[in-house]
């Protein structure tokens, strides 16, 4: 086995030895070193570093544009970030998300990794500085504090826009339950008490319009992800940057993305503001409540098979006990709860760090980062495994669902209009009092016929308000 090799590197605090073989530099050693926190890594985390490389490449564009760096240094800097973008070189950031200093340790991570990329590019060794420097050629006119929001702010958006799918996925399959179970009539219930008639289609079809209106808000939650502070540098105020950098980075994220993207209206305030994670993460919480309540009314629904609801059927994924033979637990929606309850505690820890910006910066933003990135990772596999292993595969027991609509005293109040509300009760409390059902009595006191009923009763008849002639 051959010894491993090192070169030297030093910084603020002195010499360190660093991988021969390593992209990183001397303060991401000391990064690892110092923050083994959650062993979540940053080298997992691949929207994130192309993030951070699109912003390194914008600056070097617009750094070219005012004389920070030379043409060649500028060449060399864009393939760098190129290669990154593409997905490569990623196990390059073994660093932890959590970490201290505000996200200096994630920014400098990747200033190291792009200049040595650069140098082996333009066939300099790694480490030779003089030539490409991460600080002064890399994050030329920038801080960690314009630098590392703008990263998050592109990775972020990259984020959404792979979750979007997700979600329309899930969409599509309610809806098609909705058709599928458009003519199967059901109880519908307020307060867990019997109410009126509905179909169970009507059920899906509120589930998928709940999704979409999620989706409709998650969209408008992600545009702030598209204003960015870059030129900012340390505090807002745009010192050690040349002027026309700000306009030029910007113009570069633009034609580098495709985006809509923007320069922040006031630089003091978005460098101390992380509005845009709170912003999202309220929209991811929102969607956790709608996605919560949806899993828990498919295991009402399923509930069962003999002694609860029985409306639907989930596809059976795995035996559900070590001691009842037979049972089958609804363990898809429950694992869905789960990842929501996850979700909504991951938005106080944001709104947390939201609240401890101090003066011109928030330095809470590495954990920010982290839990919003957890989230949106929970919820693309949430919804794909909820629409996978259970949507896709729910079948109605609707023989049963009608047999409940006709046992039921809710079915009165569909009746109320056509035999008159005294009629209604006194039927209603007969019901009550002997066991019977309504539909039963109203045929055996002949006041419908069971033609009339049917006609009444109709799936389409309940799909809006409707007049029904008898």
């Amino acid at each position: 086995m051959s010894e491993k090799k090192f070169r030297t590197e030093n910084d603020l605090l002195g010499e360190r030895q660093i991988p021969e073989d390593a992209y990183y530099g001397v303060q991401t050693d000391r990064a690892i070193e110092n923050f083994k926190i959650s062993g979540n890594l940053l080298s997992n985390y691949h929207n994130f570093i192309k993030g951070m490389a699109i912003t390194k490449k914008a600056a070097a564009i617009a750094n070219e544009i005012t004389g920070m760096v030379t043409k060649e240094q500028r060449d060399a800097i864009v393939w760098a970030c190129d290669e990154l973008i593409a997905g490569k070189h990623h196990d390059q950031f073994p660093i932890d998300m959590i970490q201290g200093g505000a996200g200096t340790s994630t920014n400098m991570c990747t200033n190291e990794v792009i200049a040595n990329l650069a140098l082996e590019h333009i066939g300099k060794e790694r480490g030779d500085y003089k030539t490409i420097s991460p600080n002064d050629h890399v994050n030329g006119s920038q801080s960690t504090n314009d630098a590392y929001p703008c990263g998050i702010h592109m990775g972020m958006y990259l984020e959404h826009l792979e979750l979007i799918p997700h979600m329309e996925q899930i969409i599509a399959s309610l809806d098609k339950k909705a058709a599928e179970f458009a003519h199967i009539i059901k109880m519908g219930r307020t307060q867990l008490q019997d109410a009126v008639p509905m179909t169970l289609g009507q059920t899906f079809g509120g589930f998928a319009a709940s999704l979409r209106l999620e989706m409709e808000n998650l969209n408008h939650a992600a545009q702030d992800f598209l204003v960015v502070n870059m030129g900012a540098t340390a505090i807002g105020t745009g010192i050690c940057s040349f002027p026309g950098y700000s306009k030029a980075c910007v113009q570069a994220l633009r034609d580098i993305t495709g985006w809509d993207i923007s320069l922040a209206d006031n630089l003091i305030e978005a460098t101390s503001s992380t509005q845009c994670l709170v912003t999202y993460s309220s929209a991811m919480r929102r969607l956790c409540l709608k996605l919560d309540k949806i899993c828990n009314d498919l295991r009402l629904m399923s509930s069962g098979p003999r002694c609860g609801l029985q409306e639907i059927r989930l596809p059976q994924r795995q035996p559900g006990s070590s001691i009842m033979p037979g049972k089958v637990n609804p363990v898809i929606p429950e694992v869905v709860n789960q990842l929501c309850y996850k979700i909504i505690g991951n938005d106080l820890t944001i709104a947390w760090g939201c609240d401890n910006a101090q003066l011109e910066l928030n330095v809470m933003e590495p954990v920010m980062t982290y839990s919003l990135f957890e989230s949106i990772h929970l919820m693309k596999n949430g919804l794909d495994t909820l629409r996978t292993f259970c949507i896709d595969g729910i079948e109605a027991n609707a023989e049963h669902c009608l047999d409940m609509v006709h046992n039921s005293i809710g079915i009165v109040t569909m009746l109320n209009p056509y035999i008159g509300y005294k009629t209604s009760t006194k039927i209603a409390k007969e019901a009550l009092k002997t066991g019977r059902g309504v539909v039963e009595l109203v045929l055996e006191n002949k006041i419908l016929t069971k033609e009339q009923l049917d006609k009444i009763m109709k799936p389409e008849n309940m799909l809006e308000p409707v007049k029904v002639e008898i």
